[in-house]
Formats: structure tokens, sequence, C-alpha cells
């Protein structure tokens, strides 16, 4: 990883989108701050097309859809979008249909009941109740698992035949072929009307942890903030730059450099 001041600034004046992870990128201590806000703000009033992208779910994601200057949020790893309309409510997206979404959500709670009778200290997350396309076992939000119970749980999801991933905060478990950059493919695509891959040099991608290392190996601009020091050694992808600030000011730094090449 390189340092961010070394991204050279005529790349960033050719930046016209950017996809972030939301917590402890956007957030910090679990709420955005005035500088990460202001830095979407200012993102957005020179055109840049903004796209948070979480494990985070529906329920819990809706309110920032509706606040935050961003074009929509993908959520549930890739399989929502939720965007406000213009009649000031949220519309949804989906890349599983409803019948799909029902069966599989049957599974999913099966899943979830055995993790938590079988892992020492595995509850599920508090956001539970918003969730409608994956499962989430809290690691570091309200309690903390140790690494071996961590890995426990993926291996548990994995068994059952979901995807899993560890975010700063949990761990999530889904069944489907979407993902982070699926998702982001998928929503460009569809309510952009734009090709991510065709374009990929134009985007920038921001996260702080291992379900971020699929973005972090396909966008040639990638940053992470300062505090995915936590996680570098369970990565086989890092971003190629780091800011200096952790989370939020971190994010912030990435509009500053961004912004700099305007």
């Amino acid at each position: 990883m390189s340092p961010l001041a070394s991204w050279p600034i005529d790349a960033t004046h050719y930046i016209r989108g950017l996809l972030t992870d939301i917590d402890d990128t956007l957030t910090t201590e679990g709420s955005i701050t005035g500088d990460a806000m202001d830095a979407l703000a200012r993102l957005k009033a020179v055109g840049l097309h903004l796209i948070p992208i979480t494990g985070r779910p529906v329920g819990w994601s809706e309110p920032f859809a509706l606040a935050w200057p961003v074009d929509m949020i993908v959520v549930e790893n890739g399989a929502v979008a939720l965007k406000r309309n213009l009649t000031g409510g949220i519309d949804k997206f989906y890349q599983q249909d409803a019948s799909t979404r029902a069966r599989n959500f049957s599974r999913m709670q099966e899943v979830l009941t055995n993790i938590e009778a079988t892992v020492p200290g595995a509850f599920r997350a508090t956001d539970s109740a918003g969730r409608e396309t994956d499962i989430a076992i809290d690691h570091s939000e309200f309690t903390h698992l140790p690494q071996d119970a961590i890995d426990h749980a993926v291996r548990i999801m994995r068994a059952a035949g979901m995807n899993a991933t560890v975010s700063s905060i949990h761990i999530n478990g889904w069944f489907g072929a979407h993902n982070k950059l699926e998702g982001a493919r998928w929503i460009v695509r569809e309510l952009l009307g734009r090709d991510l891959d065709a374009e990929i040099d134009r985007w920038v991608y921001v996260g702080d942890s291992t379900n971020d290392q699929l973005m972090f190996q396909h966008f040639p601009h990638s940053v992470g903030v300062a505090n995915i020091a936590r996680f570098v050694p369970q990565l086989q992808h890092l971003p190629r730059y780091v800011t200096q600030g952790e989370r939020g000011a971190g994010f912030a730094e990435v509009a500053r450099a961004i912004l700099a090449g305007r």
C-alpha cells in the first residue's frame, strides 16, 4: 500500500464515481462524522456518482439512503439497492426474485440458529430484524469474538452452501452469487445505465476490511482508510493506497485528494 499522497493528481482528475464501504470507513464509532458528511456533499456538488455499498441490512440503511447526498446505497453485500424517489420515499431493487428470497430466508434462519447454538459467544447482530437476504453474527460491534470463533462461524455458513465474509463488525452469510463487486456492477448498469468494467479507471473504491478485498483487487483506484491495518494480515489483496487518518477522517482525505484534481 502506498500513501494516499502518492496518488497522481492527474489520475484523480478523471474520477467520475466513488463506491465506499460504510462501517469504519464513512462512520466513526458507529456514526457518520461531520467531515465525512461534508466530503460526500462536496463530491456530489462536483458531479460524482456516490454509491455506498455495505453488508448492513435494508432496515438499518433506509434512513441514510434518504438523508445522505448519494445516488443510492447498495446493502446486504450487493443483494439490494435503496434509492430515494421523487416523492421522498425509498425504492428498493433486488437481485433475487421474491420466491427465491423467501426460500433462502428460511434456510438462513436455520444456519443462524445453528451458529448461535454451537459457536460459544456467537449471537446474531442487533440489526438482524432489518435483514432480508442475509444473516449476520456480531464479532466487534457490541461484543468481541475471538478469531477462532469467527472462523468457526464462517465454516458453518460455507458448509451450508452459503457465501460468507467478515466485515469490521459482522460475519455475513447469504445464498446467491452476489457480492459487493457484482452488486456494484449490477446497480451501476441498472440505475445509471453505465458499464462499470468499461470505465473502471474512472471510479474509486474506499474500504477498511476483509470483505472489501474483492473490490481492492478489481479497482485500480482503491483506497484503504488507515484502520485497515487491523486486517492486513488476513488480506490477500490490499488496496493500492492508504490514508493517514482512520475511518471518517480517512474518507475525508480521499475526498480532498479527488477535489484537488478538479
